[in-house]
Order: structure tokens, then C-alpha cells, then sequence
């Protein structure tokens, strides 16, 4: 049985998407601010709930918004510039760009903004389903991280209804990068020591 190898375009899309995806918009967000690293405060990781902890809510709501937004600029562009082989491949690369951006050693952020994004330019419903859940536990917990862990899910979930097979095993992969990427987080859910929205530090 031969193995049938990806178009050239899909990798160009996977590279395309990466390099939209390494954007450290938290990084350089609160840098341009005058603040202090943000590698330096809280958790130590660059998206918006770290920049949060700064208490620039300005900040964080941009943070949120790039990285949110390269995801879907990353889909959208490659569907548009390479056509079918694009958008799966660039979604792909932008969630593993803000992950791990080579610009900082491979050590970025956790992916919940990104995985919004490409959502919302692959599956817009599921993108809904996201965003409606992580706001309904986040308000009822103040958890961020356990926000992320159910919407993440609930998302794969939706996309099983919504969108096509290669959708769906697509979003099921970044949602297991992402809990892969929360584990720490998990553990002091557990333990009850997780931090919780708006508490510094």
C-alpha cells in the first residue's frame, strides 16, 4: 500500500499559518506599554489571561483579540491564496505557532485565543458554542483554564454536527494539544490552588 503525501500547498499553508501564528502579540503588546516582561509575572505565559494579571485590561483585551485574529486571518488568507488544501493546514500551523514561536524559543502561549480563531474561520456555529461556554463556566468559576478545558470540548462536539470529518479531527487534535498544554493547570484544579480570573500574581 503506497502513502499519499499532502500537495506542496498544504505545507506552504502549514508554514504561512505558523508564521502568522508565532506573533507574541501579548509580548509585544505589554513591551510597547512600558510594562514589565510579561514571561516575568504571574504564570509566565504570554496570552491574555497573564496580561490580565498586569492590570492593563486594555492589554489583555487586545492580546485576546491578535491572537484571536491571526488564527482566523490565517485560514482565511490560505483558502484564499492556495484554495482547498489551504485552510486546515494553516489553522494547523497558526495553533502550532503560538505554541511554540521560534522567535521565543519554542515557548509561547497556551492556544485558547488561537483555537478560537481558526474555529471561527473554519466552523463560525462552533466558534458560538466556544465562546458561549468559556464565558458561562469562566463566569460561574473565575477559572480561566477550566473555561478553556469545557468550551474546548463542547467545541469538538459541536464540530462533529457541523462540519466535516477532516474539520472535526482537525479541531479534535488542537483541543488535545490544548489540554496537553493546561496540564499544570489541571493539577492545581485539582489541588485548589489554580488561580482564578483577576487576582494578580
Amino acid at each position: 500500500m503506497s502513502l499519499t503525501l499532502p500537495p506542496l500547498s498544504s505545507y506552504v499553508a502549514l508554514l504561512l499559518g505558523y508564521a502568522l501564528g508565532s506573533i507574541p502579540f501579548g509580548l509585544l503588546l505589554t513591551r510597547w506599554a512600558g510594562t514589565q516582561d510579561l514571561r516575568s509575572i504571574g504564570s509566565g505565559n504570554i496570552g491574555a489571561t497573564n496580561v490580565l494579571r498586569t492590570g492593563r485590561k486594555g492589554l489583555a483585551a487586545a492580546t485576546l483579540l491578535g491572537d484571536a485574529l491571526k488564527g482566523t486571518v490565517a485560514v482565511l488568507l490560505a483558502g484564499w491564496l492556495i484554495g482547498e488544501n489551504g485552510p486546515l493546514p494553516a489553522a494547523l500551523g497558526a495553533f502550532l505557532g503560538h505554541l511554540f514561536p521560534v522567535w521565543l524559543g519554542f515557548k509561547g502561549g497556551k492556544g485558547v485565543a488561537t483555537f478560537l480563531g481558526v474555529t471561527l474561520a473554519l466552523v463560525w456555529q462552533a466558534a458560538l458554542v466556544f465562546a458561549a461556554a468559556w464565558l458561562t463556566v469562566a463566569f460561574v468559576t473565575r477559572y480561566s483554564s477550566l473555561a478553556a478545558l469545557v468550551a474546548s470540548v463542547l467545541t469538538v462536539l459541536a464540530a462533529f454536527v457541523l462540519a466535516s470529518p477532516q474539520t472535526c479531527l482537525l479541531l479534535t487534535i488542537l483541543t488535545a494539544l490544548l489540554w496537553v498544554m493546561h496540564r499544570a493547570n489541571i493539577r492545581r484544579l485539582v489541588d485548589g490552588t489554580e488561580g482564578r480570573i483577576g487576582k494578580k500574581g
